[in-house]
C-alpha cells in the first residue's frame, strides 16, 4: 500500500506543477539565470538516463570494454553528433552499430579471444 501511495503522491505533486504553470501562463515570468538553466534540463535527464544503460548494462559493475554493444554504440553516437550535430543521423548510427556491434559479437568472439 506504501507503494501505491507514493506512486499517487508523486502524480499529485508532478500534477499540481504542471497545472500551475499552465494556469499562470505568461505571468509567471522566469529570471533569465533560470530560463537558461531550464534548457538545460532535457540534456541532462537524457544523459542520467542514457550513460547507466550503456556504461553498465546488465546492472553490475561497469563494463567499460569493447564486448559491450551498448557502450560502442553510444560511443559512436557521440561521435556523430559531434561532428554533424544531426540528431536523426545520430540515433540511426548509434542503433546500427549498436544492432551490427551485437549481432558480430559472437561470431567475432572466439577468433579474438585466446585459446
Amino acid at each position: 500500500m506504501n507503494d501505491v501511495l507514493m506512486i499517487v503522491g508523486m502524480a499529485l505533486i508532478t500534477w499540481m506543477i504542471r497545472a500551475t504553470v499552465f494556469v499562470l501562463g505568461d505571468r509567471l515570468v522566469f529570471p533569465p539565470l533560470v530560463r537558461t538553466a531550464l534548457g538545460f534540463v532535457p540534456v541532462t535527464v537524457l544523459t542520467a538516463i542514457i550513460v547507466p544503460m550503456a556504461v553498465s548494462p546488465h546492472g553490475g559493475g561497469a563494463e567499460l570494454t569493447w564486448r559491450n554493444p551498448q557502450l560502442i554504440g553510444a560511443l559512436a553516437a557521440v561521435a556523430v553528433s559531434a561532428l554533424t550535430k544531426r540528431p536523426l543521423l545520430t540515433i540511426a548510427v548509434g542503433l546500427a552499430v549498436f544492432f551490427v556491434w551485437q549481432a558480430l559479437l559472437p561470431t567475432l568472439l572466439p577468433t579474438l579471444l585466446p585459446k
